[in-house]
């Protein structure tokens, strides 16, 4: 799996600030909404659902929220970078900073499961990690995600 085939370079968004995770969470489903035209509402009520059942903040200032969505027929991807690090309720209880938010199709089976694989796999690389926190511009950002999971699947 590519991860230039589930990310759009406009779903990568460099922001100042995240008020709190819940305001986070809905600004990640109003952006996929406007990029891959899903219920905004589903979506953000989707990945409450999701942490209800156990927080997405992975460690190291990561995040990798996801959840299944009615209306997708592929696994949708959007990656932000926050300026000023937030609380998540990470299992390390450090805020998080790197956010890559997934977003499958419900009938999504192994797939969902590869590209969680994929994003945490490539997020979990501490150089990746620099590279990301050291660059604000959105297409370097992208260009950061896509380049390095490729090489990392070569």
């Amino acid at each position: 799996m590519e991860l230039a085939d589930i990310l759009k370079p406009e779903a990568v968004k460099f922001v100042g600030k995240a008020v709190s995770k819940k305001r986070l969470l809905q600004d990640l489903s109003s952006r996929a909404a406007m990029l891959y035209g899903i219920d905004g509402d589903m979506a953000f009520e989707a990945l409450q659902e999701r942490e209800s059942l156990g927080p997405t903040g992975v460690g190291e200032g990561v995040a990798l929220p996801h959840a299944r969505v009615e209306g997708l027929a592929t696994i949708a991807g959007l990656f932000m970078r926050l300026e000023k690090p937030t609380d998540y309720d990470a299992v390390d209880r450090q805020p998080v900073d790197l956010i890559f938010a997934l977003f499958v199709p419900v009938e999504s089976g192994v797939d969902h499961l590869k590209a969680l694989a994929c994003v945490s796999r490539l997020l979990r690389d501490g150089a990746t990690r620099a590279k990301l926190r050291a660059n604000d511009a959105e297409s370097t950002l992208y260009a950061i995600l896509t380049e390095v999971a490729a090489n990392k699947a070569a």
